[in-house]
């Protein structure tokens, strides 16, 4: 039986769907306890009943990583029904559509990336960081995005997604003495639900033309699988002497 994290206790936000619910699902299969913090009821109450007749242990809260008290209320009734926590996911988030250069782009679509996809990462680790010292250390994978890494124009998302691997830094060095490894991912194009809405009528063929030149970078459009494996060898014990990094996993569009 797989049993990379068992007898680990994993708590991932935006489990509902996309990378976050392939997390759940492989998590579970490798033996940990999994709370899926998620907001919308209907996602998280599908996510666990598929992760409960995969595997086995899965909790769904409902949780608003942009709200301080929703999360302190999740992690403990995590922490009433599992009793600890190993092992933190921070993958709720996501771009919207009304992003583009600072010139354009309406104040709200600013304060809407920052709160939800920057300080929903700040609120969560400020929260479980505690319990994870408490069970001895753990892992916190966050996830930032390919973006960050390039100049494109999605002023808004960019910038809350650069801050995401700036505070990833920031915490490694604080909390790795209490033996808590802080690290993230940078994912490129991922065909999640969200993703493939956005992509019909002929937009992702465009976008691979324009950004995703598969013929150049053959590996730069994955499944929510692909990056649920990376975080799971990030959360697992094997990547121990992985600490503060960030991992590009966009087919090698920010290396050239």
């Amino acid at each position: 039986m797989p049993d990379r994290l068992q007898g680990k206790v994993a708590f991932i936000t935006g489990a509902g769907s996309g990378i976050g619910r392939a997390c759940a699902r492989l998590f579970a299969r490798e033996g940990a306890r999994v709370v899926l913090a998620e907001l919308v009821p209907e996602l998280g109450r599908a996510a666990e009943r598929e992760v409960l007749e995969a595997a086995g242990h899965a909790l769904f809260v409902q949780t608003d990583v942009t709200d301080e008290s929703s999360i302190a209320r999740a992690l403990d009734v995590a922490l009433h029904r599992f009793g600890a926590l190993h092992v933190l996911v921070n993958c709720a988030g996501g771009s919207v559509p009304k992003d583009g250069p600072v010139t354009d782009i309406d104040v709200s679509v600013w304060d809407h990336s920052l709160t939800l996809d920057l300080k929903g990462t700040f609120l969560c680790c400020r929260h479980a960081i505690p319990h994870l010292i408490a069970a001895g250390g753990g892992s916190i994978v966050n996830f930032s995005s390919m973006v960050a890494l390039l100049g494109r124009p999605i002023h808004a998302y960019s910038a809350a997604k650069g801050g995401v691997i700036s505070l990833t830094r920031a915490l490694a060095a604080s909390y790795g003495p209490k033996r808590v490894r802080v690290n993230a991912i940078c994912p490129g194009l991922v065909l999640t639900e969200r993703v493939r809405a956005r992509v019909q009528g002929g937009m992702l063929e465009a976008s691979k033309q324009r950004d995703f030149n598969t013929e150049t970078h053959p590996f730069s459009i994955g499944e929510p699988e692909d990056i649920a494996h990376i975080a799971l060898f990030l959360a697992s014990d094997e990547s121990r002497m992985i600490h503060g990094a960030t991992l590009a996993a966009d087919g090698g569009m920010s290396a050239y």
